[in-house]
């Protein structure tokens, strides 16, 4: 990024997306949960309780967001996680797991396209939309970057005998800071400007009006079809990489003289600080490689297909028992969602009004967790009936199947 756009607004964008990615306790929440007892398909459960929060909350946090203060609505997502850590960290039921993922969601929710929103807007305000898949890349790639430091923190807490649920107390520092973070960012009253003396209603009614007029675009919704199914197969299957990883701990032989919860943790640490390091450095080169392709909607084609093979893939090693090999099916999957992620965010934005900028990108996120509240589950049923690999290979050829749904025809990006 050039030193003149290195001012303290955009380090305050990269400080938020690290700290809010430093969740020590994402990489073993699977196993988590597992270890409290709950099998395949309750924990599809808990996720579609999750994403059905975000998604009947969704557009409204939008909307609440686009007509009072983004600002606002970005510190309610905060502390509605910092409750979810709490509950997580204090509970060991079902019911109560239930309820921690609907303060989740309503942190997602409230969370989803509302710091995007603020970005372009900075980055409009600032005559910078033209450079909006380099800056959002960049400031991204600090978020991967979060991500890689927590998998060696909390690896590092796993192997000197810090339980999985201890993870969610020390996450509750980051969200914290990140809360004194945002505090500090400028009041952004989105309508308030020159029509301060306009009745609340009559600024609620201008926003809804808005929206509904975004949505009767059927190239806005192509776009948003295809940007939310992506997302919803990443969500969906990332975390089944944990299972596969600790497979993997209990063979490796170069861990053989650790005893198990040393070799998972040591495994886990190393393989995500890894993994995580290739993605900031993905999303900080979308721009690069968006610009190797004379199209955007040929960028996003190819990496939809190419994400969601790889998992396919990996199904298909683990059906053979070449678990190491399919790992890197996983690697693919991470790797196209910070490479596709900066590309749909800027060609969505050049597609959504700017006044109703974090209810558009709501309305994607509330696509994205429709899909995640139908596959979630299916997910679970398929992998507990089938096992690991048939199961994801199942679950990966039906997003193949929807390719023709979610592929972007020539002249949809401009």
């Amino acid at each position: 990024m050039d030193k003149k756009f290195k001012n303290l607004q955009y380090v305050k964008f990269c400080a938020y997306g690290f700290f809010k990615n430093l969740r020590f306790f994402e990489i073993f929440f699977l196993l988590y949960l597992k270890e409290a007892g709950l099998s395949y398909l309750s924990i599809g459960l808990l996720y579609s309780i999750r994403q059905i929060t975000v998604n009947i909350m969704e557009i409204p946090s939008g909307i609440i967001a686009d007509t009072f203060s983004r600002k606002r609505a970005l510190l309610f997502a905060m502390s509605a996680y910092l409750v979810s850590f709490i509950i997580f960290y204090l509970s060991s039921r079902f019911i109560l797991f239930a309820g921690a993922m609907i303060f989740y969601g309503l942190g997602e929710a409230f969370r989803s396209g509302t710091h995007k929103a603020i970005i372009l807007n900075y980055l409009k305000d600032n005559n910078l939309l033209h450079l909006k898949t380099r800056y959002y890349g960049s400031t991204r790639s600090w978020s991967q970057r979060g991500s890689a430091l927590v998998s060696l923190l909390a690896a590092g807490f796993h192997y000197f005998g810090t339980g999985y649920r201890t993870l969610f107390l020390i996450t509750i520092v980051p969200y914290l800071i990140d809360l004194a973070l945002i505090s500090s960012y400028p009041a952004d009253n989105q309508k308030n400007g020159s029509q301060k003396e306009v009745p609340v209603l009559g600024l609620f009614k201008q926003t809804i009006s808005d929206f509904i007029r975004f949505f009767k675009s059927a190239r806005t919704l192509q776009l948003l079809f295809s940007a939310a199914s992506y997302t919803a197969f990443f969500k969906t299957s990332k975390d089944y990489l944990q299972p596969l990883l600790l497979a993997l701990a209990l063979q490796a032989p170069f861990l053989l003289d650790q005893k198990q919860e040393a070799r998972s943790a040591l495994l886990f640490g190393g393989v995500f600080f890894i993994l995580y390091l290739l993605t900031a450095l993905s999303a900080k080169n979308a721009w690069k490689i968006e610009a190797l392709f004379s199209l955007p909607s040929s960028a996003v084609n190819l990496f939809y297909l190419v994400g969601v093979s790889g998992v396919s893939l990996a199904g298909i090693f683990l059906h053979f028992n070449l678990s190491a090999i399919a790992a890197f099916g996983f690697v693919f999957l991470y790797l196209v969602q910070n490479i596709r992620r900066p590309m749909m965010v800027s060609i969505m934005s050049g597609a959504i009004n700017p006044d109703i900028l974090a209810s558009g990108l709501s309305a994607e996120s509330q696509l994205e967790t429709l899909l995640v509240a139908v596959f979630a589950p299916l997910f679970g049923i398929l992998i507990d009936s089938f096992g690991l690999g048939n199961g994801l290979f199942a679950g990966s050829a039906l997003f193949l199947i929807f390719y023709p749904l979610t592929r972007i025809p020539k002249g949809n990006c401009s």
